[in-house]
């Protein structure tokens, strides 16, 4: 055979491997795994992340905890009642996006083509790094490794031709596996499973195609289009594509997140002004933080408020330097509290969001004639590497020291 089969032979072969070169890698129970490294003996006990409060949530729980119920975004009293054995850990935001960029970067060190969906799962195509590192299946075990041996914590990766069926694959090999379904594989695979694998097809979609004797995915693949376009709408014809396996979505990369933020909602509706603005201070605290710890500097600061009925307003404004300080995304803040006037009922949530985000490293902060406006930062700067050193509650403000705040 001449050097000319030879490398057709090889191209050949690499144009097979690229049919299943998207990949869809998701952490296991990913905040209370990066807590459990600090906490070894926890493991293998239910852990949930969250704060005690019983108007909080569910952030995270290990799959010990999910074995009697708990689940993510679940009420905390609903969770405790569940499972009141289970251990729970307070959250880290700061240290959760700190492994969240070292994760990011494992990634960005295999291919640049990575798609980031949240701070602990991400979509990667591999298709360019074959010829480096090898098949797909080479390629999501070295990631599941280097994922373990450098961050201590554990993925699980699904490989297929397309976005829609990797993330199958994902969920369905947790936690802590991999699986690869090739393109010959992916419809026999998909006709297997139940409908509610779909995209789109939630707990009352499935209600409705289940009146229809719709109950698989092979269910939806035989019903004609125009049958499901006249009980789901326009959303019909593209539930069924996804049931013959068809996702032409490329891995799009994602460099930026569009917006940081963080809310409270208060152990008791109140309306208190002295605590809306100390919970204020505090969040934009967390954001600014957060801000800095990724890079970035935001250009319009936004605020929500949710009531007692559960009506929720937003207002919004942007500023004429971009921003990563505390004290100057709490000054807009209170400016857009008081621009709401005089409140018709108490209020159940706060929020701060920093939207319209840059690099720091590439933009110029603009300087200003007032310097307090440098020495927050500078003071704010200081106050990130104590926090790094001693924990996220060694220096407070003075003002988010008082006991009487109401929240957690």
């Amino acid at each position: 055979m001449g050097p000319d089969q030879d490398k057709e032979q090889i191209e050949a072969r690499l144009r097979d491997l690229r049919r299943s070169s998207i990949m869809h890698v998701d952490m296991d129970a990913f905040f209370v795994s990066v807590e459990l490294r600090g906490r070894p003996e926890l493991r293998g006990k239910p852990v949930i992340v969250g704060f005690p409060a019983d108007r909080s949530v569910v952030l995270s729980a290990s799959y010990e905890a999910r074995a009697f119920g708990v689940k993510s975004a679940m009420p905390m009293v609903v969770a405790h009642r569940m499972c009141p054995q289970a251990v729970i850990i307070e959250p880290r935001h700061k240290l959760y996006y700190e492994v969240s960029g070292q994760l990011m970067s494992i990634f960005e060190s295999i291919t640049e083509l990575v798609e980031p969906l949240s701070v602990d799962e991400a979509f990667l195509d591999v298709g360019g790094a074959i010829r480096r590192l090898g098949p797909p299946l080479q390629i999501g075990e070295l990631v599941r490794t280097r994922v373990s041996k450098e961050l201590g914590i554990t993925a699980s990766v699904g490989i297929a031709a397309s976005k829609f069926v990797a993330k199958i694959a994902s969920t369905r090999c947790k936690p802590d596996g991999l699986l690869l379904i090739r393109p010959e594989q992916t419809v026999p695979y998909l006709h297997s499973l139940p409908v509610n694998a779909l995209w789109g097809v939630g707990a009352k979609t499935a209600d409705v195609l289940a009146r229809m004797g719709i109950r698989t995915v092979a269910d939806v693949a035989a019903t004609p289009v125009s049958s499901l376009k006249k009980v789901l709408g326009a959303s019909g014809e593209h539930v069924h594509r996804l049931a013959w396996g068809i996702d032409p979505r490329a891995v799009t990369p994602v460099r930026l997140e569009k917006s940081i933020g963080a809310e409270e909602t208060f152990a008791v509706d109140t309306a208190d002004d002295a605590l809306l603005h100390r919970e204020l201070l505090r969040l934009c605290h967390r954001t600014a933080e957060r801000l800095r710890a990724s890079g970035l500097v935001a250009r319009t600061v936004a605020l929500k408020l949710r009531y007692a009925d559960f009506s929720t307003v937003t207002r919004s404004r942007t500023v004429h330097a971009p921003l990563d300080s505390a004290q100057l995304l709490y000054a807009v803040a209170v400016q857009l509290l008081e621009s709401l006037g005089d409140r018709s009922m108490t209020v159940r949530l706060v929020g701060v969001r920093a939207e319209h985000l840059e690099a720091a490293a590439q933009t110029s902060l603009q300087l200003s004639f007032d310097r307090r406006d440098d020495n927050w930062r500078a003071a704010e700067q200081a106050l990130d590497r104590v926090t790094e050193k001693f924990g996220s509650k060694s220096v407070l403000p003075a003002r988010l020291l008082d006991p009487g705040s109401g929240t957690r």
